[in-house]
C-alpha cells in the first residue's frame, strides 16, 4: 500500500467518523491510530482542521450543549472535554462555569430528583449534595440551592 493510498483511506475513514458526529482533533487522531492509520493520522487530522472539517471549538460547543440537556454540570463537562483532548482554556470558555444558566440547571436537576424538598437533617443534605456533585456541580453552587448544613 502506498502512502498516498494510506492517506486517502485515513482521510475517508476520518470523514466517515465526522459525518456521524463532531470529534475533537485528539479523539479523531486516536481513532484513526486504532484503525491502523498511525503514520498518517496526525497529517490527516491537521489537513481536516485547516479545511474547517474538524474543530475542537465546535466539538466543545456540541458536547456542552448535549451534556447540559442531560442535566450535567460544568465541572463534569470540563473534565470530559479535557479527557477528549480539548485544551483547558478552550474547555473553560465553552463551559463558562460562572454563567447563570448553570444555577437554573442545578435547580431543575435538584427539583426533578428531590422534589425541591430541603434536607431535614445532615444525612439527607449529604445525600443530596453527593448526587449533585456527581452530576458535576461545585460545592458553592450546591450550597446556594440546597442550603448549608
Amino acid at each position: 500500500m502506498t502512502d498516498d493510498r494510506g492517506h486517502a483511506e485515513a482521510r475517508d475513514r476520518a470523514l466517515t467518523l465526522l459525518a456521524r458526529r463532531e470529534h475533537s482533533c485528539d479523539e479523531l487522531r486516536r481513532k484513526l491510530a486504532q484503525k491502523g492509520f498511525s503514520p498518517t493520522a496526525a497529517a490527516v487530522v491537521a489537513e481536516l482542521e485547516r479545511a474547517g472539517l474538524v474543530s475542537d471549538q465546535r466539538y466543545a460547543e456540541a458536547l456542552v450543549r448535549s451534556r447540559r440537556q442531560r442535566g450535567y454540570g460544568p465541572v463534569k463537562i470540563q473534565q470530559e472535554l479535557r479527557a477528549k483532548g480539548v485544551a483547558a482554556d478552550l474547555a473553560e470558555v465553552a463551559v463558562d462555569p460562572g454563567a447563570p444558566e448553570w444555577a437554573e440547571l442545578l435547580c431543575e436537576v435538584w427539583n426533578k430528583k428531590f422534589g425541591g424538598r430541603k434536607p431535614r437533617d445532615y444525612r439527607e443534605w449529604a445525600r443530596q449534595a453527593r448526587f449533585l456533585e456527581g452530576r458535576g456541580f461545585n460545592a458553592e453552587q450546591i450550597r446556594r440551592v440546597v442550603g448549608q448544613y
